[in-house]
Order: C-alpha cells, then sequence, then structure tokens
C-alpha cells in the first residue's frame, strides 16, 4: 500500500491538533501500513519469542502519539519520525528492564546498520545504541536526529533535509560524521 498523500495527513494533524478526536480516528488507517512496516523491519531480527509483535508495538506507539500533548506535527513525515522514536523507545525500555542489573555483560561490538536493522545479539545491542544516539545528541543534536530518522524513521535524505530545514548535502555529510561517531562509541 502507498504512503497517503502527505496533504490528506497534514490535515487530519492540523484538525486534531485543533482538538478534533475524529481527525485522530480518520489518520489511523492512512498511517497505519507505514508503521507496521516500521514495526516489523525493527522487530524482524528479534530474538525469537521476543514479547513485543510488530502489532503491539504499533499500539504502544500509536497510544503514545494519541497522547502527545505537542502536537505541532509538521506533515507525514515528521508524524512517522515521532512514530519510530515512540517504537524505538518502547524497545529499548522493554530491553532495558530485561536486562536490568546486566548491562554490559558479554556485549559484543556491532556496526550501527547491524545495531539498527538486526539484534541478534539481543537488547545490549540496542541499549548501547540508545545511550550512543543520547551522548551524540548531548554534543550534535541535529546529527544524532538524522540518524534517528534515517534509521528508525526510514526518510530519505531528502525528507530528513525538508523536514530539518537544511540542504540534503547536509544530511549526507552529518550522517556520515554520526555514524562513524556511533561506531567509536560503540566499540569503547
Amino acid at each position: 500500500m502507498a504512503p497517503a498523500p502527505e496533504h490528506d495527513v497534514t490535515r487530519l494533524l492540523l484538525r486534531w491538533k485543533d482538538g478534533d478526536q475524529a481527525a485522530l480516528n480518520a489518520l489511523m488507517p492512512m498511517v497505519e501500513a507505514e508503521l507496521r512496516n516500521l514495526a516489523s523491519r525493527y522487530m524482524r531480527k528479534e530474538r525469537t519469542g521476543h514479547t513485543l509483535q510488530p502489532t503491539a508495538l504499533v499500539n504502544e506507539a500509536w497510544m503514545r502519539l494519541a497522547q502527545e500533548d505537542d502536537r505541532s506535527f509538521q506533515g507525514r513525515s515528521h508524524f512517522i519520525a515521532i512514530a519510530a522514536h515512540y517504537m524505538r523507545q518502547i524497545l529499548v525500555d522493554h530491553a532495558r528492564k530485561k536486562n536490568a542489573g546486566k548491562r554490559g555483560a558479554g556485549a559484543q561490538v556491532v556496526s550501527l546498520e547491524d545495531a539498527v536493522v538486526s539484534s541478534s545479539q539481543g537488547s545490549r545491542d540496542l541499549i548501547a545504541l540508545d545511550d550512543g544516539l543520547k551522548e551524540l545528541a548531548r554534543l550534535n543534536e541535529r546529527q544524532a536526529k538524522i540518524v534517528e530518522l534515517h534509521f528508525f524513521g526510514g526518510l530519505t535524505g531528502d525528507e530528513i533535509a525538508d523536514f530539518l530545514s537544511v540542504s540534503r548535502n547536509t544530511v549526507v555529510r552529518d550522517l556520515r560524521v554520526a555514524q562513524i561517531w556511533l561506531k567509536n562509541y560503540m566499540t569503547q
């Protein structure tokens, strides 16, 4: 299924922002397939028997989005990016609870792409990546946001550039620098 047209989603987001709950109900079917694809991508390489399933991940993210106080979404891309952020946080929170007291025990070094696309080493990689992204955000918020939008939100370079009001070249450069920084962080 093709993503909903940007203008339709944006129109509904604006109505929702103004308090129209019916707009929220109309929005869900328009973005549901995209959110399920994101959740499936996150969950595809999780360990067998993971207690979270893509549908549960989408539902939990949707509940958090519905409770969002700041509903100033700038359009479909921004909404999907926020949903992706929530999904990542849900998985990280789940992993932190699972690994309470075991942080770092037996952790292996993985590339950023491997940590994002698959979690064969389990939740420790996701936690390490989340910690790295938080530290990167402290040092360079834009670079951390670009990584999150690209790897977790599935946004293209052009969509990220438009969303952040920077050039595509800036996105490409910042993404490269951030990947190197995160790789170094995760190997320490």
